[in-house]
């Protein structure tokens, strides 16, 4: 479970260039539950990851994960209990490394190091076990350095990692928006699986709201720093894109005017 009580995010506090990014947000996520977040560009949505994964603390108010208070836990400490996957395929992943080292690395995750070699036989079974469902052939190329993959396959393989530890909460931002539509639809059914099978608790950003409405169990719309609309899985079964769009005029008082998000 996931809940944001009261949280602000201010830059550059009392100088002239000062941004209220956050405003007072509050949310909660069940266990489990599977929410898409929209909204244009500076609504707020990639701040609001930031925070939560503790790349900086919040200026004000309070962020809870499963129970534990973690606003001022550092966001390596916090690596451990949340997995995230970037836009950018080259993201996630060690390029000079190979698919088996990633793998290790993430397995390892949050755990004490030893001077233990991280690829066992027995890791690399688990491995090949892991990646065979992906139907990539990456089973077969274990020692392949992951420079050496494509944009899909390493985006696969940083979706993977993110998860083969059952983390507390999965952060996607955006992650199929650099992908070709064939290879973004093949990681959006990648993704539902996963999160389907390990129940993961998910937020997941995207710019496509046709995605947005038929994905997860719920559509968070965010706008200048605050959530302007929260539609349950059934209030969303309906509606149109153009639905959404009146939804958000309605609540707004105001044109959704941001390209990308529209023709999405």
């Amino acid at each position: 479970m996931l809940r944001l009580d009261g949280v602000h995010q201010v830059f550059h506090r009392g100088d002239v260039n000062e941004v209220h990014a956050l405003r007072g947000l509050n949310l909660e996520v069940p266990a489990g539950q599977f929410v898409t977040v929209i909204g244009s560009n500076g609504a707020g949505k990639s701040t609001l990851f930031n925070v939560v994964a503790g790349v900086f603390a919040p200026s004000e108010g309070r962020i809870v994960l499963n129970g534990e208070d973690v606003t001022r836990t550092p966001e390596h400490r916090r690596a451990r209990l949340i997995g995230r996957v970037f836009q950018n395929p080259l993201l996630g992943t060690a390029a000079s490394m190979s698919i088996a080292q990633n793998l290790a690395l993430a397995l390892l995750r949050g755990r004490r190091r030893r001077l233990t070699p991280g690829v066992t036989p027995g890791r690399e079974r688990q491995f090949r076990d892991l990646l065979a469902p992906l139907g990539l052939g990456l089973e077969n190329r274990l020692d392949a350095k992951v420079a050496l993959l494509s944009g899909g396959q390493r985006q696969a393989l940083t979706l993977l990692m993110a998860t083969m530890t059952q983390p507390r909460l999965l952060l996607l931002d955006e992650h199929t928006a650099a992908l070709d539509p064939g290879t973004a639809q093949k990681i959006l059914e990648l993704t539902r699986a996963l999160v389907a099978q390990q129940q993961l608790t998910t937020l997941m950003i995207t710019h496509n709201m046709q995605q947005a409405l038929t994905t997860g169990d719920r559509t968070l719309m965010m706008d200048g720093g605050q959530i302007v609309l929260d539609l349950s899985a059934q209030e969303r079964a309906s509606m149109s894109v153009q639905d959404l769009v009146d939804q958000f005029t309605q609540v707004r008082h105001a044109e959704l005017a941001d390209d990308e998000l529209l023709l999405a």
